[in-house]
């Protein structure tokens, strides 16, 4: 029995180890091209180290395109607002729902499942038109203020205070802290993990956004990167080695942000998942 057990794990790790390199050549080769010159990715070739090393690519989009730079400081600003206002607004409406007792929580608490089932598709017209009553179309808080909140992770959030420790709240209560003191001081601190997952889903989903900006932004000095790029790629078209550097600068903030949260991802996962 043993045996099998070994051989099972070792077929297991066989065939993850096999889908990851299939699931990480096209990354490496990419991330190769950006690196390349036009004529040697148009040759046919697959080799992953390029035969002629240049940062020419890089220098194009970063100096000769003027807009690129801009484009990713927006995705920057509003990705990092979206996930700061996320963390902290989701956070404290799950820690109310999960803790606090007052009028009208239940029916509030089935109001954000509902919001749940609603497509996004659904609500971009009424976003819009809001939007457009309010002024803010073409600006920073029309990307931002419609998304600082989300259902998904105000019910997250709620199922970690649910499992949260109570003796912890009521040590600090007599220690003279208040509700606002126990939230700030005890609980976030202590809710790291949960905080981690949201921020990397909060901040991937902002970041890769393209359906609301190419709604709301209209003047190309707002683009974000998703936008940005396909204009980008519509006036460079022909050229790989263009197109594959500005990829990897879309791509790589992302993978930066996972790879510093990743110790805290799974258990935030596993905490949020409730009893």
């Amino acid at each position: 029995m043993k045996r099998k057990i070994r051989i099972g794990k070792a077929l297991l790790y066989v065939v993850l180890i096999i889908y990851a390199i299939i699931t990480l050549i096209p990354f490496l080769w990419a991330l190769s091209s950006s690196f390349k010159t036009l004529e040697e990715i148009v040759s046919g070739t697959m080799s992953i180290v390029p035969k002629q090393f240049t940062l020419d690519n890089y220098k194009q989009i970063f100096v000769e395109q003027e807009l690129f730079p801009r484009w990713l400081l927006n995705s920057v600003i509003i990705a990092a607002a979206v996930t700061v206002l996320n963390l902290l607004f989701n956070s404290m409406a799950g820690y109310a729902l999960a803790r606090l007792q007052f009028p009208g929580r239940k029916p509030l608490f089935l109001i954000i499942l509902a919001v749940l089932m609603i497509p996004a598709q659904v609500t971009m017209i009424p976003n819009y038109l809001i939007l457009k009553q309010l002024g803010w179309l073409n600006s920073y808080q029309g990307m931002i203020v419609p998304t600082m909140i989300n259902a998904t992770f105000i019910f997250m959030m709620r199922q970690f205070f649910i499992n949260f420790p109570k003796e912890l709240e009521e040590a600090a209560e007599l220690d003279g802290l208040g509700r606002l003191g126990i939230f700030f001081r005890i609980v976030l601190p202590l809710a790291r993990p949960a905080l981690a997952a949201q921020a990397i889903f909060v901040f991937m989903s902002s970041w890769n956004d393209f359906m609301r900006p190419l709604i709301i932004l209209s003047d190309p000095q707002l683009f974000t990167l998703p936008l940005g790029l396909n204009s980008f790629k519509g006036q460079y078209i022909s050229y790989w080695n263009y197109i594959m550097a500005a990829s990897m600068v879309f791509t790589l903030p992302v993978l930066i942000i996972y790879a510093f949260f990743n110790r805290y991802f799974i258990k935030g996962i596993s905490f949020t998942g409730g009893k």
